[in-house]
């Protein structure tokens, strides 16, 4: 197959298509036979558990004390002053209990908060993390660090990451596509591919009633269209030929292939009538919402089974985020907001047959801490949780633990370098082989450190 090989002529060879389960060594059949079209599957490290991943970012720093690090010994010592560090200094401050309730769900007995009922229902399939912790304190530098393991300088993000080890299943969308309504803190340096080829960067989907501006077109006759299009390519083809050693221009002529097979079928990827009533239901959604965090769950599922490598979900509503100084009761209408669609997208995908081959990641850029003077919280991220559900991961279990108050990891502490390592194991990469030369070094996702937490595998 030659570099000239129009898209469609690549995906004939797996005609098989994904539902047969031949598609990715099909099309890196097809990728080896082209001399490597830039986003066609490569092979991974070892055999993957997980194929695909959806990546949850409730941005903000949600309190783990709060959701799912119940912390019974606050409550008794609420008002007793402890040691407290703030972004300049130490001092002391008393401990502030919950406002909210928290309750056993499942077989597992998993204690979740009065903020995620819906997440109780689907408690056994969640992996709880409760020892996570990064290096600073900031929500710019922390969103840095949970996006691309560095919290200074801005590298390629883990959805970056992942299109270049892997590839994309379908090359008629981007391999790395971001649903965000409202930027997070460090804005879209949060999906960028930093030094990494640029076919690699995030493509950011607004949700509304046109999420892919100018999509349609008018309709041509076809044999015009096609001699169109060969002429255009083959224009293309003569100019990057004579510039062979531009990247940026090879990816953008990349980017118009992607563009025009997202033509054909992102109007019925985004098309949501053809989704029963239960679905709709299921996501707390009517069929003309193109906005609610609901919609961007339900989306997410589409996309998966569409082949999209990895889907992003950046939860920022237009009244706020998750960070609470003023009062902890701003966590309720967040938690309202994301609680249900969570627990529908993992059921959707649990009852699709679809959660097994596919990681969800939920989580934060850090926690709150246990004290404070009034009714809300400060950051803090030396202590925090996150979630972790499918994808080879065991279920109705919590990793790690932290001490009576949730200040400090006293049991199996994860640092974001090892959260980063296992979600790559997952999807069949060793995080020390994933790699990059730029400026004269190897590059990676989790710098130079990272363990694979092997005890929440199944």
């Amino acid at each position: 197959m030659s570099h000239h090989t129009h898209r469609r002529d690549f995906l004939k060879c797996s005609a098989a298509g994904l539902t047969a389960g031949l598609l990715n060594d099909r099309l890196c059949v097809a990728a080896r036979a082209a001399g490597g079209h830039p986003l066609a599957p490569r092979p991974s490290h070892h055999p993957a558990k997980a194929k695909q991943l959806v990546f949850v970012f409730l941005t903000g720093g949600f309190s783990h004390v709060d959701t799912f690090d119940p912390k019974p010994q606050l409550a008794v010592d609420h008002g007793k002053t402890v040691s407290a560090e703030d972004l300049r200094n130490i001092t002391t401050q008393p401990l502030l209990k919950s406002p909210f309730t928290f309750r056993r769900y499942g077989e597992s007995g998993l204690e979740i908060s009065e903020l995620f009922p819906h997440l109780g229902t689907v408690v056994d399939e969640l992996c709880i993390i409760r020892s996570l912790h990064t290096d600073i304190l900031e929500h710019f530098q922390s969103v840095l660090a949970m996006h691309t393991g560095s919290a200074t300088v801005p590298m390629p993000s883990l959805g970056s990451w992942l299109s270049y080890g892997l590839g994309t299943l379908n090359p008629n969308l981007p391999p790395y596509m971001v649903l965000c309504e409202h930027l997070p803190y460090a804005g879209s340096q949060v999906w960028d591919c930093s030094f990494l080829p640029p076919e690699h960067q995030g493509t950011r989907i607004m949700p509304g009633d046109e999420p892919i501006p100018n999509l349609t077109t008018q309709a041509k006759s076809s044999t015009i269209a096609e001699l169109e299009r060969q002429m255009l390519r083959d224009v293309n083809e003569a100019h990057a030929a004579d510039r062979a050693g531009d990247p940026n221009l090879r990816a953008r002529i990349n980017s118009f292939h992607t563009a025009r097979g997202m033509m054909q079928v992102a109007p019925q990827l985004f098309d949501l009538t053809q989704e029963t009533a239960a679905t709709l239901d299921l996501y707390g959604i009517a069929e003309a919402d193109h906005t609610s965090f609901g919609w961007q769950c339900l989306m997410a599922r589409r996309m998966i089974e569409q082949g999209v490598r990895v889907v992003e979900l950046i939860d920022s509503g237009a009244s706020g985020n998750w960070d609470s100084h003023g009062d902890m009761q701003a966590h309720r209408p967040m938690a309202k907001r994301a609680d249900q669609p969570l627990a529908a997208l993992i059921t959707d995908l649990r009852q699709r047959g679809m959660l097994d081959e596919t990681l969800v990641m939920i989580c934060t850029e850090f926690g709150r801490t246990p004290w404070d003077p009034g009714p809300g919280r400060n950051h803090w991220h030396r202590a925090f949780s996150s979630l972790l559900v499918g994808g080879g991961v065991k279920g109705g279990i919590a990793h790690g633990e932290t001490d009576e108050y949730g200040i400090l990891p006293v049991k199996d502490a994860v640092h974001v370098h090892d959260y980063h390592a296992t979600i790559l194991h997952q999807l069949g990469l060793d995080h020390t082989q994933l790699t990059y030369r730029y400026a004269g070094r190897d590059f990676r996702l989790t710098d130079v450190s990272g363990e694979v937490i092997h005890e929440i595998l199944a």
